[in-house]
């Protein structure tokens, strides 16, 4: 038996808290495998590239195995379907977001033969391209390995 870690729920304070609100859970997590970053665009291309980058240039992801960026990519899908609340688009509809997010790997289920999965969160802005017309959106997307 493994232990079980919510991986989802570490994806979403990744992504929501600050680099000092982040610093007293940081001990906690040194042994969960997550990468961070950011992203404004009104691109949704970008957003997506941005996500796929981080995960591959950190090692969160081997980019040989298709199983596992395929997985990623259902996860970045999920949770971009948060973010624009099910209307998958951002510049096409005059929006743009500024993004927080993370991404952790990990067994969430107490059986090891269940096997690795992957969550991405999102925490941010979204609105009209327009300084100051944007409000807070979270989105949160996990699928298997």
């Amino acid at each position: 038996m493994s232990q079980k870690i919510q991986i989802g729920k570490i994806a979403i304070l990744l992504a929501s808290l600050s680099e000092d609100e982040f610093q007293p859970f940081q001990s906690l997590l040194k042994h969960t495998t997550y990468c961070q970053g950011k992203v404004g665009s009104m691109n949704m291309q970008k957003v997506i590239s941005s996500v796929e980058t981080a995960a591959k240039r950190t090692g969160l992801i081997d980019e040989q195995l298709y199983r596992e960026t395929h997985a990623l990519y259902h996860a970045i899908l999920e949770a971009i379907e948060g973010v624009t609340r099910g209307q998958t688009a951002i510049g096409e509809m005059m929006r743009t977001v500024g993004l927080r997010f993370a991404i952790v790997r990990g067994l969430p289920y107490e059986s090891v033969t269940e096997g690795e999965w992957i969550a991405v969160a999102f925490y941010g802005t979204i609105g009209a391209p327009v300084k100051g017309l944007e409000h807070e959106t979270i989105g949160l997307g996990i699928n298997h390995i």
